[in-house]
């Protein structure tokens, strides 16, 4: 046969649903494997995994054929799903745009052979025909067999780390076409097959197997340190198996293919075996090796209950356009090999033909004794790919994968909290690693995706990028001397006066009382004087007006608002509110003619700029509720839309123990909005250990932790992280030279974690800059220019 063409050697004779009954008589489940991202895993979570394939697996029917199908192909990025639509969208679109990677699919596919005694000869054509009809003959076999695949994949499926999802008649039929088409994109072609090697189309093909006992040197497992990252300090874990995988980097199949067998039958070969090799033995170490490996696994089926002795079969295609290629790779897989410890087989002539035409899955049968080892079931499946590529939610924020530094979407509001409650977040780093950086990563997606943000900043970080949206975004820096414009009694009809309003202002009065934990009768008569006062004054509300008001009534207001002396001192009030208001030490903060919150009303990004402010406890407090007041008037009047407040430069407001409980409010307060709250911090110690800090950290399900010298053990103490979680913190790189310069941020979303990369385009770099030489000359280009794209387009132009 030198050459096929697939018109007329089709494998497939018919499918109904994911069942596909194949020209040779053989019937196949076919199957889809949605794996865990790769770094996601611990060496307990291999385990676990190691255990589900087995539960799943051992109780099959005898000479059921289980074969994994693991398929990475060469790609480009294409940018397809990635908005476009502004200025820094286009500019990371077009930065990725074509990046290469490796995309890698995995198939499951269980066999019903039709000659059950899984016997093959040493060479089959398995292009032969049945006839149509004769699968009818096998209706109670083929259903039973259905049925017992089907409790396997319900098994796997239960676990919280795999799905396995039916293929569709489509994918199935694009997936023969796609092998026996030697993954030519571009023409259907033929499978031309001669003792010097496989060519389909444009590429060249050769295989390299795991075909027997004696490949194995050394131990198998569930997984192994990874190198790359473990260092003395902590052990970072990689599936036994994965240097065949995504670290390849090169276009190849990993076909794992097992035959489950009979004990007992199966046993007694062994026994014989092992009989004929000790009679042997003296003729060579290679028998005595041979002997022992046996006698291994006979000990173990003996041992354990639950051993299932099966067959098995691993090889790896791959493929090149260039023939020299070929040599490359199998270079490359044959170094993996070694460090496994493990000698491969490579085929040739008649015997790589059979190989690669054998690890289609409905010719999976046709390896015969020569081409298959003896082993446990639990041994084989050590040498199972249990991870893949990272995983891009539909939306979400845009970071990079750690493996090809390509954009990956994750998914960190989770509309649906099918992984998180409560969607507020934390960025953990100490100065100088980026967490504004990252801040204005995540907030800018967010503000292009219609969500309104405040942020109530410390640190100027906001200024720059803010310009991109001359018309959206209003700045409010606060002055000494000078109030921010914002009235919190102010109302435009006695409409604005609804009964949550009314709670806000007695409870911004309270606060500014220093009475925020009152009894409900305290507060019922503040709202009963509010009341008063709004059907008495008609017009120019502000606390100068109810100061006046009260103080006018202080005689009366007792019992004109019919409330106890016990709940509401009116010498009180006056006395501590003087601070405020007509020649007060705070009044700047309340003078106002009108209220200016319409101004942010219609803003979806509102930055209050309070650096001038940090060390004044009692102004920065009064600041921070009158942004409060502000935001319940515009951010969370409307419910359906999306919000997100930000503290940045969390740290230095929180030096003052009230500040800690006005943002506390914050958190509890958002659960009722379609909201979010952030804090950025330079350490988790940062916040004290009482039960407001407490909370706030139990209200925070999505983490961002960047690079830490001094190391995350308090990080980890104080938000009960895995192990595992501290160890992809403590595998954290950054790479701030040469071409692609990136960091690295650990990003835990409720109970899932991964390591990602930040990487961005220049126009991008340039917009979140914050301080420094390039940061200046961005501004002066603002300046001269009036336009915050312009200025980045002309700054990044003079650095190329």
């Amino acid at each position: 046969m030198s050459s096929i063409e697939l018109n007329t050697h089709h494998p497939i004779l018919d499918i109904q649903n994911h069942v596909v009954f194949a020209n040779n008589g053989n019937v196949v489940l076919c199957y889809e494997v949605d794996l865990p991202e790769v770094y996601s895993l611990s060496e307990q979570d291999f385990e676990e995994i190691h255990g589900i394939w087995f539960q799943a697996f051992k109780a099959l029917p005898t000479s059921t054929v289980i074969h994994r199908q693991d398929i990475y192909r060469q790609a480009h990025f294409s940018g397809e799903g990635l908005p476009k639509s502004t200025f820094l969208a286009k500019a990371t679109h077009d930065y990725f745009m074509d990046r290469g990677y490796l995309a890698h699919r995995s198939h499951l596919f269980f066999v019903l052979p039709l000659d059950k005694t899984l016997n093959a000869a040493k060479y089959v054509n398995p292009f032969r025909k049945m006839e149509k009809g004769y699968h009818r003959k096998l209706d109670v076999q083929v259903a039973d067999f259905i049925t017992a695949v089907h409790d396997s994949v319900s098994y796997i499926n239960n676990s919280k780390w795999i799905t396995v999802n039916p293929m569709t008649e489509k994918g199935i039929l694009e997936h023969a076409h796609d092998y026996f088409n030697g993954y030519n994109s571009d023409v259907d072609t033929d499978i031309v097959l001669n003792t010097k090697g496989i060519e389909i189309g444009d590429h060249y093909f050769d295989v390299l197997a795991v075909n027997n006992e004696l490949c194995f040197g050394g131990e198998v497992q569930s997984s192994r340190p990874n190198n790359r990252f473990a260092s003395d300090d902590f052990v970072f874990h990689q599936g036994f198996l994965d240097g065949l995988g995504l670290d390849l980097k090169e276009n190849h199949i990993v076909n794992h293919i097992l035959y489950l067998e009979d004990n007992h039958k199966w046993r007694k070969v062994l026994d014989k075996k092992m009989e004929e090799l000790s009679k042997s033995s003296n003729f060579g170490t290679q028998n005595r090796v041979v002997r022992k490996k046996i006698q291994k696994i006979v000990d173990q089926i003996n041992s354990d209950d639950n051993s299932r002795l099966v067959r098995g079969h691993l090889n790896v295609v791959f493929w090149h356009q260039e023939k020299e290629g070929l040599k490359r790779i199998a270079s490359k897989i044959k170094a993996e090999f070694k460090e496994l410890d493990t000698r491969p087989y490579a085929p040739s002539g008649e015997e790589r033909k059979h190989y690669f035409l054998n690890s289609y899955p409905c010719h999976a049968i046709h390896f015969s004794n020569g081409d298959l080892y003896v082993t446990d079931l639990k041994h084989a499946l050590c040498m199972a790919i249990n991870n893949t590529n990272y995983r891009s939610d539909l939306e979400g924020i845009l970071f990079n994968d750690r493996q090809y530094d390509i954009p990956v979407l994750k998914d960190v509001w989770d509309e649906g909290k099918q992984r998180i409650k409560a969607r507020n977040f934390a960025i953990f780093a100490p100065t100088g690693e980026g967490k504004s950086f990252l801040a204005n990563n995540i907030l800018r997606q967010y503000f292009e995706a219609e969500v309104r943000l405040v942020i109530i900043d410390l640190g100027g970080s906001y200024t720059k990028y803010s310009k991109l949206y001359p018309e959206d975004h209003v700045i409010l820096r606060y002055e000494q001397g000078k109030n921010l414009g914002i009235n919190p009694f102010y109302i435009s009809s006695d409409s604005d006066l609804t009964p949550e309003r009314l709670e806000d202002l007695a409870l911004f009065l309270m606060e500014l009382m220093a009475e925020d934990k009152a009894s409900k009768s305290k507060q019922v008569a503040i709202k009963k004087v509010l009341l008063y006062y709004y059907k008495k004054v008609r017009t120019d509300h502000s606390l100068t007006s109810l100061y006046q008001f009260v103080d006018a009534r202080k005689d009366t207001l007792i019992e004109e608002t019919q409330v106890r002396e016990a709940d509401f001192s009116v010498y009180a009030f006056l006395h501590i509110l003087s601070e405020y208001v007509e020649g007060g030490l705070y009044s700047f903060l309340f003078n106002v003619g009108a209220d200016q919150t319409y101004k942010i009303e219609d803003k979806r990004l509102i930055v209050f700029e309070l650096d001038e402010v940090r060390d004044n406890k009692e102004i920065l407090s009064v600041m921070l509720k009158l942004i409060k007041s502000a935001i319940q008037r515009t951010i969370w009047r409307n419910r359906s839309e999306r919000g997100i407040i930000l503290f940045d430069e969390f740290a230095k407001q929180l030096k003052f123990p009230n500040v800690l409980e006005s943002v506390e409010f914050y958190y509890q307060a958002i659960r009722k909005q379609n909201g979010a709250i952030g804090i950025v911090l330079q350490s988790i110690n940062q916040l004290p250990e009482n039960a407001t800090a407490a909370s706030i950290l139990e209200n925070t399900q999505v983490i961002y932790s960047l690079h830490n010298e001094k190391g995350y053990n308090d990080l980890g103490k104080r938000l009960n992280l895995s192990d595992h979680d501290l160890n992809q913190l403590r595998s954290i790189r950054n790479n701030l030279t040469g071409e692609r310069k990136y960091t690295e941020i650990f990003i835990k979303i409720g109970k899932e974690s991964n390591v990602f990369r930040l990487e961005v385009p220049p126009e991008v770099y340039a917009a979140y800059l914050t301080d420094g030489l390039e940061n200046g000359q961005i501004m002066e280009l603002f300046e001269q220019y009036g336009d915050m794209e312009k200025a980045i387009t002309e700054f990044v132009n003079q650095k190329k």
